[in-house]
Parts: C-alpha cells; sequence; structure tokens
C-alpha cells in the first residue's frame, strides 16, 4: 500500500481580506427593489395623486421638501441611484478594460463623480429654501410670507 503525503504550502497566513465583490453584488440585490419602491411612489405622489406634470413648479418642490419625510425619501433615491449605478458601470469596467492601470482609472474616476453627486444632490435637498427672498409670489409655496 502505498501512502502519499500532501505538504502543507509554505507561505504565511494573511489576514482575511474583505470581499468587496460579494458586498457589491449583495448590493446590487437589495438596492434593486428598494429602488423600484422609492421611484415608482415618487412618480404616483407626484404624477398620478395630484394634478400632474403641470402642477409640478417651485411651489410644489419647496411644499414637499419643507417635510423631512420627504427630503430623506429624496435623499434615499438619489445616493441609492448613484450608488446602484456607479456599481453597475464598475461591473462593466471590469468585464471590458483589459489594462489594470485603465480599469483602476477608470473606477476611480466613476467613483468620484459618484460622491460629487452624492454631495452636491444632498447639499441641494438639506440647504434648499423654499421661500427666497426676492421672488415673485405667485412662484412661491403657500405657506410663505408675504414679501
Amino acid at each position: 500500500m502505498m501512502s502519499v503525503t500532501i505538504e502543507v504550502p509554505n507561505r504565511p497566513r494573511t489576514r482575511k481580506q474583505a470581499n468587496w465583490e460579494k458586498y457589491g453584488w449583495l448590493f446590487m440585490r437589495v438596492s434593486g427593489p428598494l429602488l423600484i419602491v422609492l421611484i415608482f411612489t415618487h412618480l404616483v405622489v407626484n404624477l398620478v395623486l395630484g394634478d400632474g406634470i403641470k402642477a409640478i413648479d417651485f411651489a410644489f418642490v419647496a411644499g414637499k421638501w419643507a417635510d423631512p419625510f420627504w427630503q430623506v425619501w429624496d435623499l434615499a433615491m438619489l445616493w441609492l441611484a448613484l450608488i446602484h449605478g456607479t456599481n453597475g458601470m464598475r461591473t462593466i469596467v471590469n468585464d471590458y478594460a483589459g489594462q489594470v492601470k485603465v480599469r483602476r482609472a477608470l473606477t476611480t474616476t466613476l467613483w468620484a463623480v459618484c460622491a460629487l453627486l452624492i454631495l452636491l444632490g444632498t447639499l441641494v435637498i438639506f440647504t434648499f429654501d423654499p421661500c427666497p427672498a426676492g421672488a415673485s409670489a405667485e412662484l412661491l409655496a403657500s405657506f410663505c410670507p408675504a414679501q
């Protein structure tokens, strides 16, 4: 009878690293259905339940964003959509960019643009002034004081 000895590789044990591909895959599976609910509810509330597209103006947005619920709703939609889309584009870049430097440059650019858009969108949502000084009264929401 012959016995076979399998030697243990002589390499140092490394710390277990995070599996970013798995986390990206899981994020896409969770954020997709959430985005469907967020976006279709957004469309129904803004276009179907109200007076349609003709009712959406500055006063409509000002009235909506005066409520913290809609600020958080739109913020969640913004963040999830941008990260979901950027992660999808990252997957496409990984599939088609052959050179490591090109792939790294494209994914870095994608995430930088995503971060910039998230920052700007978040600032707009939370610094939006529903009653700007000097605006004509017919454009302002009904809760704005007369100027």
